[in-house]
């Protein structure tokens, strides 16, 4: 069973969350199942590397931050069994192949193995667990800043709102899910809401449902419901019809990996969020740790790895039976013709040129290479 955090954002039924954590034995680690939610919470232990892939790929853990300390839990896991270098090297391997496009994964990898490489093979597996716990706290530190930064920012939104405006709530948009449960804990888009709601502002957050795992739909509306946070669910394609009218104030997602010169790569359909901001005057937010950052790239269309994943995801789509003798059970049921063929690209590339600001753990910044610098020096 999970251990209780205190002094963290997550709250499942009054009690406190991080995503992952080491379970009492010291050896074997627990995660939030994602697979299940919203209709049924629960957690599942991994005991090695393997189980640590699987549950990477099958995106019972999915969001960048999160997917990186999970590889690098991964990787302890791996080193309990076999501490030899060639060992090491295919685990590394293994858990950096279950997600190509976010680049924490790598980098939490890289993190950990040149820690312990350096170690007599006796020491690596403690060295590791040490290693992947400081990385998750250092997520959740992180992920806190964002929000602190964010919370100006909607701030100053707020206060320059027409006099017309400022008796409703503030409009948000968010796409897919980047709060507590694609972090360790607070999430990077929508911890500046969580700070926000703390604050007392008066908000409103539009969820896009996300096809085709629905993330937004199923775990950003999740999170908000428990947070008390004002939200709709909405179609994928009713953000621009809401921008055109004058109902959303800021759009602000997460990303996956973000270039040098700030393209951000983000889940399957944010561009167009992007586009509909540009063209309706909207301010289209990304909030980053600077673990999502790729130094190596810079034209993120051109060199950023897409994950294609499963055409079943397109043509069938789970949920829980309403009625009928299975009710309340999950099940998966097939929206397509027999025979119709699904195409399914998980992520798409935002150029930088449609950001107003990235929001990051050391503050705001434009979207270029000269304002990422400003922060982070020169990575």
């Amino acid at each position: 069973m999970a251990e209780v955090y205190q002094a963290i954002r997550m709250n499942i039924d009054g009690q406190a969350w991080r995503t992952i954590g080491l379970e009492a034995d010291g050896r074997s680690v627990w995660v939030i199942d994602q697979t299940q939610l919203p209709h049924c919470f629960g957690t599942r232990t991994l005991r090695s590397c393997e189980q640590a892939a699987v549950a990477i790929s099958n995106m019972v853990v999915r969001g960048a931050p999160l997917i990186g300390v999970t590889g690098a839990y991964g990787l302890m896991l791996a080193l309990q069994d076999d501490a030899s270098d060639a060992a090491l090297a295919a685990a590394f391997d293994a858990l950096n192949a279950t997600r190509p496009t976010a680049v924490n994964l790598r980098w939490a990898l890289e993190r950990v193995r040149d820690h312990v490489l350096p170690l007599p093979p006796l020491e690596r597996a403690a060295a590791a667990r040490e290693e992947a716990g400081l990385i998750a706290d250092e997520d959740v530190a992180m992920c806190s800043a964002i929000g602190d930064h964010g919370l100006e920012i909607i701030q100053s939104l707020v206060a320059a709102r027409p006099e017309s405006r400022q008796s409703k709530p503030f409009q948000v948009l968010t796409h897919c899910n980047a709060g507590w449960l694609a972090t360790v804990d607070w999430g990077t888009a929508l911890a500046p809401i969580y700070k926000a709601r703390r604050a007392g502002l008066d908000l409103h957050v539009w969820v896009d449902e996300t096809r085709p795992r629905n993330q937004g739909a199923s775990l950003t509306a999740y999170e908000l419901s428990r947070e008390g946070v004002p939200h709709t669910v909405i179609v994928d394609n009713a953000g621009g019809h809401l921008m055109q009218n004058g109902e959303v104030d800021a759009v602000i997602v997460g990303t996956d990996r973000t270039t040098r010169r700030g393209d951000v790569c983000n889940k399957i359909g944010t561009y167009l969020k992007a586009l509909a901001a540009y063209d309706n005057a909207v301010p289209f937010y990304v909030a980053l740790p600077a673990s999502t950052i790729d130094w190596s790239l810079d034209d993120g269309v051109a060199e950023i790895p897409i994950e294609a994943r499963s055409p079943q995801e397109v043509t069938a789509i789970q949920g829980r039976l309403i009625d009928g003798p299975a009710a309340g059970t999950l099940a998966q049921v097939q929206l397509t013709p027999n025979g119709s063929t699904g195409f399914n690209p998980a992520f798409d590339v935002t150029p930088a040129r449609l950001v107003t600001a990235l929001i990051t753990d050391r503050g705001v910044a434009d979207a270029s290479e000269e304002g990422l610098k400003s922060l982070y020096g020169c990575g």
